[in-house]
């Protein structure tokens, strides 16, 4: 929550992950399949800084806002800082999985067309590549 009328008006509030896009997340972490563009705890260490927070976390209306609100930001910028980051590696993994899902599909389909796999086999491949890329 937002802690003051002028930093709604002027950039609004950062709302992070909802707790589905941080279960999908954890769950491409321990697969192995997550980016990391910006780190949680630094994000959270900036933010005691004079809207370092939400500077890191590419937020720089939040962050100039939180820079004349200083040090007054110290109370909500570290938890800014670290959920616009967290948020900036949940949208770069949901990229980067996409981008490795597509190619195998590609792959799959040019095995396809190649006739080195029949129609059955290519259909339980591809069940396969869904199911390896899919948070369910």
């Amino acid at each position: 929550m937002c802690s003051s009328g002028a930093i709604i008006a002027t950039t609004g509030c950062a709302s992070g992950l909802n707790s589905y896009q941080k279960s999908e997340l954890r769950h491409y972490e321990a697969a192995g399949l997550a980016v990391e563009e910006k780190d949680p705890a630094l994000g959270t260490a900036l933010g005691l800084l004079p809207g370092g927070g939400s500077f890191y976390g590419r937020e720089y209306g939040l962050g100039v806002v939180n820079l004349l609100f200083w040090p007054l930001s110290i109370l909500w910028d570290p938890v800014s800082g670290h959920s616009a980051a967290e948020t900036i590696n949940y949208h770069a993994t949901k990229h980067h999985v996409g981008k490795l899902e597509d190619q195998e599909m590609d792959d799959l389909e040019g095995q396809l067309a190649r006739n080195e796999i029949d129609l059955t086999q290519y259909t339980m491949q591809k069940r396969k590549v869904e199911a390896k890329y899919r948070y369910n």
